[in-house]
């Protein structure tokens, strides 16, 4: 969902505009209280913000950015650009959003990938390092082999999901 913050007369017709390029319900306010008020009750994508209201009121515009979350603020122009041009930046920024937190995502899932076959690593070795030490009993060595049997299934399945998210890496 996105937010347009604008006094501009224009604003239906842009937020109409903004719909049918991305997609996504775009709501208007005409004041940046408004927008607060919108912002309060409802999660938003994006905030089209005309840069107008940064000028003409900018302790309400930093009050008003306080409460984004994790919407991304896009700075327009709305005396001189139209509702077209500003659908384009409103969808460049969505998509670049997007590719962020696609990349964030996949960085946390690859730290994520190290760490636990890091641990895998060190729990088979210390399996195979006690199956080595002499004299031990059946029951012991048992338990060992099935802690064993365990990290060795899940290096497999944390192989199989790295493989399906990056193909690349398949031989």
């Amino acid at each position: 969902m996105i937010l347009l913050v604008t006094p501009s007369e224009r604003r239906e017709n842009c937020a109409q505009v903004l719909h049918g390029a991305t997609g996504h319900p775009t709501h208007v306010a005409n004041t940046l209280q408004a927008a607060i008020g919108s912002l309060r009750i409802q999660e938003y994508s994006a905030v089209v913000i005309d840069q107008f209201l940064l000028e003409t009121e900018p302790d309400e515009c930093d009050l008003m950015l306080r409460h984004l979350g994790s919407a991304v603020p896009i700075y327009v122009n709305c005396a001189i650009s139209g509702a077209e041009r500003i659908a384009r930046e409103v969808r460049s920024a969505l998509s670049r959003r997007q590719r962020e937190e696609q990349t964030a995502r996949r960085s946390a899932e690859q730290a994520m990938w190290s760490e636990l076959n890091e641990s895998v690593t060190a729990m088979l070795l210390s399996c195979d390092l006690a199956l080595a030490i002499p004299g031990m009993s059946a029951p012991a060595a048992e338990k060992i082999r099935a802690v064993h049997d365990l990290a060795v299934q899940i290096r497999s399945r944390l192989e199989a999901s790295q493989a399906r998210r990056d193909p690349a890496t398949q031989g």
